[in-house]
């Protein structure tokens, strides 16, 4: 195939490559994909999750690279090896004033980076929801023992829990000189170094195989995705996708992703037969 006429996937994960339903990787999923790739095009992770996040049953897929932490983290599988091709990190003098500025609101804060998370568990996790995604790092046995007040602490990005709307508003008179919040609904925000995101990693991988942006495709379920799905002309929202006003947003929309809404969308857009 030559080069031009490749297409470029790009997946976010939670909702989009795994069922709404519980979680798993569907396995015509994973079939699309690989028919996708043995066609010749290319199947991109893009995703907020930290690299050391995604998990092997995600790589072992196969894919020809991956966007990690909204677009500051970026790997490319050449000739059969994994390099890194961007990292964005924010040195310890931002971490350390935003966690000082955090601990004067009723939030929990994770920090995010390549190959690791760790929650400020200086003092005791106060929502529901950063209770939950505590418990669920100590179950896969993450390593969260690097303190973040430690020098050599940095993150890539971070997310908070709040119990009060007001106490999110006050937060980000800090947080916002370094960082867009990306609103995930309810209680929880995203927080992305400025000058990065899903499309801006989008159009990274463009430029490192010479493709034009006609040849992206992006495949998401929710807010978080909204930064790529509003930048490529090719935009799918899983049929499972929240909230609903994302259906409006996008060019095509797929079944859920239980109901093989990969599938469906690749072979709607010709990535094979």
């Amino acid at each position: 195939m030559k080069m031009m006429n490749r297409k470029v996937a790009f997946f976010d994960i939670d909702g989009t490559l795994t069922s709404e339903i519980d979680g798993s990787i569907p396995h015509d999923t994973k079939e699309a994909i690989r028919r996708a790739r043995d066609n010749g095009h290319l199947m991109f992770i893009n995703t907020g999750r930290c690299m050391d996040y995604v998990e092997e049953r995600f790589r072992e897929i196969g894919f020809d690279g991956y966007v990690c932490g909204c677009g500051t983290n970026i790997y490319c599988n050449e000739n059969g090896k994994l390099e890194e091709l961007l990292h964005v990190e924010q040195p310890h003098q931002v971490v350390s004033e935003i966690l000082t500025h955090a601990r004067n609101f009723s939030l929990d804060l994770l920090f995010e980076a390549k190959k690791e998370v760790r929650f400020d568990t200086k003092r005791p996790l106060v929502t529901p929801g950063g209770i939950q995604q505590y418990n669920i790092f100590v179950d896969c046995n993450c390593d969260m023992s690097h303190n973040p007040e430690d020098d050599d602490f940095t993150c890539d990005k971070f997310v908070v829990w709040f119990n009060n709307i007001n106490d999110l508003a006050e937060f980000r008179k800090v947080s916002d000189k370094y960082f867009a919040c990306i609103d995930r609904g309810g209680v929880f925000r995203e927080f992305v170094p400025h000058g990065y995101s899903k499309a801006t990693g989008i159009q990274f991988v463009l430029d490192h195989f010479g493709l034009p942006l006609e040849n992206a495709y992006a495949l998401g379920d929710s807010n978080n995705d909204l930064s790529m799905l509003t930048y490529v002309k090719h935009s799918i929202a899983m049929g499972n996708s929240f909230p609903a006003s994302l259906f409006n947003q996008v060019a095509y929309v797929t079944a859920k992703s239980s109901k093989n809404g990969i599938g469906q969308a690749l072979k709607h857009f010709g990535f094979y037969a």
